[in-house]
């Protein structure tokens, strides 16, 4: 994917919320290399996280670590203190967990984002990318329901900033190859018993990895003009298939959908379709308020899809192979499960 303004992120000072998770892990160290930033700070609420990620990286002036939580206003304030961009990677995730403790998962998801933008706007950060969830598309789980609601706010605080000159924008896309929680990993650390759970046959999901993720976030910090939400296309695979290849002689035992599951994965819904526009390697939903969706600067070189466009993980014209994912996890497998 082009990046309009290569230099764009050199000199800059950028903090990651949830910086020590799966995507931190990927998007520090690529971000490092290829741009050079005078700093990255990881804030999250973790220290053992932060003391282990510390150690990749030595007496590196670039890096830095501040102990903080997305629900606390005051603290976010002080750490956005010369900060050019933020990526808003913090959350509460596990679709299970989020079930059985909602009060917290809304405290992250939704108050955290709040707490946000509103101190990004009081401290003229310049962008804000915030990661999004193909389970905030047409929502069956609080976890999606409550990262539908952070979307919603990311792409209003455009509106809400005013003459701040703060614009938030959203990326959104699937299941992350390997990431710690993902079904590889899972499927890996149970193959020797000869038998893997498949929750249901016909299950689908998006690919992708760590890597695509980065580089959907350096394009959306490029490219972003306000309120937009940037769906990289990736291909899907069947549940089924993913188990033939982690564990080839094992038996798959139907165990049936997990509470706030999805059969497939959807991260375009057809009620986006009239304000989605399509691109070679993404699809952008534009904002459906103050007709943003009909500016210039936004569309660009798009093509509005259909009027009955969805993207889904079961009806996803690009699907990836076995041979495919075997190659990606023999070229990967160190870092399996890892972040």
């Amino acid at each position: 994917m082009k990046h309009k303004d290569k230099l764009m992120l050199e000199e800059s000072t950028i903090l990651v919320t949830g910086g020590t998770g799966s995507f931190g892990s990927a998007f520090v160290p690529m971000t490092l290399e290829k741009f050079n930033p005078r700093k990255i700070i990881i804030l999250s609420r973790d220290e053992m996280k932060q003391w282990e990620m510390s150690k990749k990286y030595g007496s590196d002036p670039r890096v830095r670590f501040f102990i903080g939580d997305v629900r606390d206003r005051d603290r976010l304030h002080r750490a956005l203190d010369g900060v050019d961009y933020v990526v808003h990677a913090a959350a509460t995730k596990i679709v299970p967990t989020a079930e059985y403790n909602p009060f917290e998962c809304v405290k992250t998801n939704v108050f955290g984002a709040m707490n946000l933008i509103d101190a990004c706007i009081d401290r003229g950060i310049k962008k804000v990318v915030a990661l999004s969830t193909d389970k905030a598309s047409s929502p069956v789980n609080l976890y999606g329901a409550t990262k539908l609601a952070s979307d919603k706010l990311f792409v209003s605080g455009n509106a809400y900033a005013g003459e701040h000159g703060t614009t938030f924008s959203v990326v959104r896309y699937g299941n992350v190859m390997g990431s710690r929680g993902s079904v590889i990993p899972f499927f890996m650390s149970i193959r020797d018993e000869g038998v893997l759970p498949i929750t249901d046959p016909r299950m689908t999901r998006f690919m992708i990895s760590l890597e695509q993720g980065v580089d959907l976030v350096w394009h959306a910090l490029a490219d972003m003009q306000g309120g937009e939400i940037y769906v990289k296309k990736i291909p899907s695979m069947r549940v089924t298939e993913i188990a033939n290849v982690v564990a080839p002689g094992a038996t798959q035992k139907i165990v049936g959908i997990r509470p706030g599951e999805k059969l497939h994965e959807q991260m375009i819904g057809i009620e986006d379709a009239p304000y989605t526009y399509e691109y070679p390697e993404h699809f952008k939903i534009l904002p459906a308020i103050n007709d943003w969706d009909s500016t210039a600067e936004r569309i660009q070189d798009g093509k509005r899809v259909a009027k009955d466009f969805t993207y889904s993980s079961e009806s996803n014209p690009e699907w990836m192979s076995e041979a495919a994912l075997a190659e990606w996890i023999d070229a990967n497998t160190e870092n399996i499960g890892a972040n």
